[in-house]
């Protein structure tokens, strides 16, 4: 079991650590409700540096990434991020991931639980002149979200925050520390997220100024229990829940980063088929009505006593107040509005299609 830079620190916390792919991860340190609040209200910090990146360079960089990921990877210009997915070519997803333009060379990030995989996968389809580099563990990653954040981190860098646009980042100095501050989360919140070399004696530094940066603003760690109650409010999909191998980037709404008339790329050919024949089911978002239990993945979804689908994601929303969650269901029985029943162990949930996301999205 491998441990981030931050593990010590995490410990001095009090965290609750539990395995999270193939890492001791801290899941909570005040709670999950006190934590997630934390992030909508002021201001968090995550580490996030079990996740995985790799280094994408050489004058065949951007041809290899266009085959490889969905969307148009040559619209992405120095100091710009990109969201995106890598399919099969059967239209299954590999992972979803961000790709960052570092101007020389491009950084990909991508899930933890998948970084081994992944980096096989993009070894096996490697052609011309590309340099191709796991560099995950040389990468520390400090999420700071919330409305707070800037003010938080203004304090500790030169530059500019209020300048860095939304999937926009800058390489400088923060904290007194060389770094890329980006302007991308999880939360759907103002945020930034930070990367930097995986040293423990750095990382204790950013940490350290960090906190004492957010003290006014009531700042604190959060663990990966709230990342995940947060990315769920915002209808963020999570791989291993949302979308996976058996999924495709239409189903699950991501459409808006497939571009299919950018030229060849691997799982073209069966989008555009799926596309052509129309969706058979699609992820949709539910609120479960007058009850408090959550949905959790796995459950089944009905609609007047036949099974139309399953839950991918749930929690209670501490937002919200009420049970909520995502799933896939039959085209048919997918628009707003419309009244399903999720069978929770044995009871019957009854709950209503929304629109996503389930709470305003703030962090463009």
């Amino acid at each position: 079991m491998k441990r981030t830079p931050f593990y010590e620190i995490h410990l001095e916390l009090g965290a609750k650590i539990a395995p999270f792919a193939g890492y001791e991860m801290p899941i909570q340190y005040d709670g999950i409700i006190v934590e997630h609040k934390r992030v909508r209200e002021s201001v968090g910090v995550f580490d996030v540096s079990h996740m995985g990146e790799f280094r994408v360079s050489g004058k065949d960089a951007l041809g290899f990434l266009q085959k490889l990921t969905v969307n148009d990877v040559s619209k992405l210009t120095p100091g710009r991020a990109q969201y995106s997915a890598m399919c099969y070519e059967d239209g299954g997803i590999v992972d979803d991931l961000l790709i960052y333009n570092l101007g020389d060379s491009y950084m990909v990030v991508v899930n933890a639980a998948n970084i081994e995989k992944d980096f096989e996968w993009m070894k096996k389809h490697l052609d011309g002149d590309v340099n191709f580099e796991n560099i995950s563990d040389e990468v520390a990653l400090l999420a700071v979200q919330g409305p707070k954040s800037l003010l938080t981190l203004q304090k500790l860098t030169g530059v500019d925050l209020s300048q860095i646009k939304y999937y926009h980042f800058v390489k400088g100095k923060l904290a007194g520390v060389d770094m890329i501050i980006s302007r991308t989360g999880y939360t759907g919140e103002l945020g930034f997220e930070l990367y930097f070399e995986a040293d423990p004696e750095i990382c204790k530094k950013v940490w350290t100024a960090v906190m004492e940066a957010g003290k006014e603003f009531g700042i604190g760690p959060a663990g990966l229990g709230a990342r995940d109650t947060l990315r769920t409010e915002m209808g963020y999909m999570l791989y291993g829940n949302d979308i996976d191998q058996t999924t495709n980037p239409l189903e699950a709404g991501l459409d808006w980063i497939v571009k299919l008339d950018k030229g060849d790329f691997i799982g073209r050919e069966s989008l555009l088929r799926i596309k052509n024949e129309g969706l058979k089911r699609k992820l949709v978002g539910f609120t479960v009505v007058d009850e408090r239990i959550p949905p959790r993945h796995g459950y089944e979804i009905f609609k007047d006593g036949d099974k139309v689908g399953y839950v991918t994601s749930g929690t209670f929303s501490p937002i919200l107040e009420k049970g909520i969650g995502m799933g896939y269901v039959d085209i048919k029985f997918s628009n707003p509005g419309e009244r399903i029943s999720v069978n929770a162990r044995g009871k019957e949930l009854t709950a209503v299609i929304v629109n996503l996301p389930f709470v305003p999205n703030r962090a463009r």
